[in-house]
């Protein structure tokens, strides 16, 4: 085996772990922006259910737990979110932005206050957290040339909430495209005063959306903290969800493409964790600050090129009012 093969095999492993919270956050995000409703929270929804699901399992010590509690805690944020803007007809930017500050200080706050560790959770035991899973045969199969690498360094050894991001996306497209839910989902983002004609509920149908939403990006949340990590940190989605709304974006809001996009970030994060302090040709050593950066300015120039020709839903952003 190659340094070289051991290498990209590797950095492929690291791409589908960075990938798993921004997929489901990003399929999360679909299910609200197909209904007409700008997710801008998703970075907060993941804070609360990273932090709630960590503190849960602290406390109990069970890992299902603390995932129970990491989604109800994104739920809870969404149905705040769905209160201020499909009940109360707010200016959804500003609720999800308002939110994710609030989430923010919040969770430092209850962390000093319960835990008294400087706004973290304590570390989690095996029994408190997803532990890798190891596939049949990934032993068996290591010595075998190229695909016993893959099956061991790529496809094994990644947690129950890994494989749920990879399998979510099939279900995801079956939802939206194969369900009468789907359709609703779909028409009211795109005419919402069409299907309230039709007797189909505009807020109902919204507030779905968010609850589902609240419960992909529940399982994002908690794959942070208690699966990918072994405790909360403050602000530990570290931006990801906006990573996972300009994934979303990118993907031209469809379930595929979105799978796509949110590889190729993850991936720059893993170069980006590999290239640290590492001599680079005709540069040097790069100030770790920069590379750091590579994820962010790689979205920035992709949406910079890219968004104007993304055609969101028509309804996306707009209040519906029910005429009387």
């Amino acid at each position: 085996m190659s340094d070289a093969a051991l290498l990209v095999a590797l950095l492929a492993a690291a791409t589908a772990r960075g990938a798993a919270p921004l997929i489901l956050a990003a399929l999360g995000g679909l299910f609200a922006e197909r209904s007409g409703i700008v997710d801008i929270g998703l970075e907060g929804k993941m804070l609360a259910s990273a932090f709630a699901a960590a503190a849960t399992a602290a406390v109990t010590g069970s890992a299902w737990l603390g995932l129970a509690a990491g989604v109800a805690a994104a739920v809870l944020v969404s149905a705040v979110h769905g209160f201020a803007c499909v009940t109360h007809h707010g200016n959804q930017v500003v609720s999800g932005m308002a939110l994710n500050i609030t989430v923010s200080g919040l969770t430092a706050v209850l962390g000093y206050a319960w835990f008294h560790e400087g706004g973290q959770t304590p570390l989690l035991g095996v029994d408190a957290r997803f532990t890798p899973i190891q596939l049949p045969g990934a032993a068996a199969l290591a010595g075998v040339p190229v695909l016993g690498l893959i099956y061991r360094e790529v496809v094994s050894g990644h947690s129950v909430l890994a494989y749920a991001a990879g399998l979510s996306v099939p279900v995801v497209a079956w939802l939206v495209y194969r369900t009468r839910f789907g359709l609703r989902l779909r028409a009211v983002g795109e005419n919402p005063g069409a299907v309230d004609t039709a007797g189909i509920s505009v807020s109902a149908t919204r507030y779905r959306a968010l609850v589902v939403s609240g419960v992909l990006c529940g399982l994002s949340g908690a794959y942070l903290s208690i699966a990918h990590n072994a405790s909360f940190l403050r602000d530990m989605s570290a931006g990801r969800g906006y990573l996972a709304l300009a994934a979303l974006i990118f993907g031209q809001w469809r379930p595929v493409p979105t799978l796509g996009a949110c590889l190729l970030f993850a991936f720059a994060d893993a170069a980006q964790a590999r290239l640290q302090g590492t001599p680079l040709p005709l540069v040097g050593v790069v100030p770790v600050q920069l590379i750091q950066a590579i994820p962010y300015i790689l979205t920035v120039c992709l949406l910079a090129g890219f968004v104007g020709r993304a055609v969101a839903p028509r309804a996306i952003g707009v209040p519906y009012v029910k005429e009387q």
